[in-house]
């Protein structure tokens, strides 16, 4: 492995939330007047901390989103994730393999820590992932696409960017992992190659990804 740390995006890369979330946050905003489809929310949205939609709703319409809007989003998405919810194919046997290699990794999401762990939980890869291993978008100052979230990340595993391996499924996410001075892959289960445009390499399978970073 020519890395010392894989560090995995968490939806759409470990659990295929995108669709369920980005449905749920297309239905929100329109209802609220903000009229959007679900391609809009993914080209969006798709890879960014939730104040984002706040800051494009407040740039577009000079309107801001009611105060208990984090609130609502999140426990209509946590109830679907409890009926729906996935892993992403693949992903726990790339866990597992890494486990079994003695690779480290962890996760670096723009969602919260309670929506990793409800994620994790739902779908069992909770048991790949200890406490400390677990980061988010809520830990530091700037969501993708800016680096600190990955640099936090690294520097809390004790590892330096450049032994560092993203794997990504957003543009957002692709931009803060070359910001911060990272080899990106970029999983294109959901997103173009054209549109995750800069990564090192691109697989759809997550089966091809442990070839890939050796």
């Amino acid at each position: 492995m020519r890395y010392d740390l894989v560090i995995f995006d968490n939806d759409g890369v470990l659990v295929d939330s995108e669709p369920i979330s980005n449905t749920i946050l297309a239905q929100y905003l329109s209802e609220l007047g903000h009229p959007t489809t679900y391609e809009d929310s993914l080209r969006d949205y798709m890879g960014a901390a939730v104040h984002r939609v706040h800051d494009l709703v407040r740039e577009r319409s000079g309107q801001e989103l009611p105060a208990d809007f984090d609130e609502t989003l999140h426990q209509r998405v946590f109830s679907a994730f409890e009926r729906e919810l996935t892993p992403v194919a693949g992903a726990e046997d790339v866990l597992g393999k890494l486990t079994a290699e003695g690779v480290s990794y962890c996760v670096a999401s723009s969602g919260s820590h309670e929506r990793i762990r409800v994620g994790h939980r739902k779908t069992g890869l909770d048991q790949w992932f200890e406490e400390e291993w677990i980061f988010s978008s809520e830990d530091v100052g700037k969501g993708k696409p800016a680096p600190d979230l990955f640099l936090h990340a690294a520097e809390r595993m004790g590892v330096s960017p450049d032994r560092c391996a993203v794997v990504e499924d957003s543009p957002l996410g692709v931009q803060a992992a070359q910001a911060a001075g990272m080899d990106v892959y970029a999983y294109t289960a959901m997103t173009s190659s054209e549109r995750l445009a800069g990564a090192n390499a691109y697989f759809f399978d997550m089966g091809q990804l442990l070839e890939l970073l050796r």
